[in-house]
């Protein structure tokens, strides 16, 4: 579990938060020990977006793109990693904050927790978190968002598929570890090669996402634990996995 531990800047994606962030992804990737991540965060807003103080016009171009270069890699390396990504939210998440909950693989949220994109009314649209949010949601929906400002509820939300589940808030902590758990029952290596693929085809043509998984299908069998899996089903018995 990786906590956003800054609730007196409402967990603003600084650059000192994006660094870390970074670093506490890459920990341990490589662990066979490593299955899921969970992103979760300290305090009533799960997280504000870009610091402003960052953007003033006190600080260079230079140091303006250093901050969403790097948040750009953090939202995409989110992807790229081969375990699953949980954000887990309870509270605010706007801007960035929003664009790093579409970017996980699973968000489950609280009944509370809202999303916004309100850079609109302080002059700087959004168009970062667009990327995130346009892959998440219905064209019209994400547009609204953007050009408004406005926020959605959880269940707007959980209605859209920005996030998975929406549950009160003292079950929250709950249903994450159930979702985890049930990740752990799975290959390692298997889920890896799964989530690889999803995210190479989603954006294909029909025809070009079939032979992109066409192939992956027969690359699983090669696996250990593709066969394991198979002759477990066979056997009636619970696979042993190797990861």
């Amino acid at each position: 579990t990786i906590v956003l531990n800054n609730p007196r800047r409402r967990n603003a994606l600084s650059l000192p938060m994006l660094q870390s962030l970074r670093r506490d992804l890459l920990h341990d990737v490589k662990s066979r020990e490593l299955r899921v991540i969970v992103i979760a965060a300290k305090g009533p807003v799960f997280c504000s977006g870009h610091d402003l103080k960052e953007l003033s016009s006190e600080d260079d171009v230079k140091h303006h793109s250093q901050v969403f270069e790097l948040c750009a890699e953090v939202m995409t390396l989110i992807q790229k990693l081969p375990v699953p990504v949980i954000a887990k939210v309870n509270g605010l998440a706007t801007a960035a904050g929003c664009q790093l909950v579409a970017s996980c693989d699973i968000a489950v949220a609280s009944e509370k927790s809202q999303f916004a994109t309100p850079g609109v009314n302080i002059g700087l649209f959004c168009s970062t978190p667009a990327v995130a949010l346009g892959r998440s949601l219905p064209r019209k929906v994400a547009l609204e968002m953007l050009f408004t400002g406005e926020p959605l509820s959880a269940h707007e939300a959980l209605m859209h598929g920005l996030v998975s589940k929406v549950v009160p808030e003292d079950k929250l902590e709950e249903e994450t570890m159930k979702i985890s758990q049930k990740i752990c029952e799975s290959s390692k290596s298997v889920l890896a090669l799964g989530k690889a693929t999803f995210y190479r085809q989603i954006s294909q043509d029909l025809d070009t996402a079939y032979k992109i998984t066409t192939k992956v299908m027969v690359d699983n069998l090669t696996l250990r634990d593709g066969q394991e899996g198979i002759e477990a089903f066979v056997q009636k018995r619970k696979p042993v996995w190797s990861h």
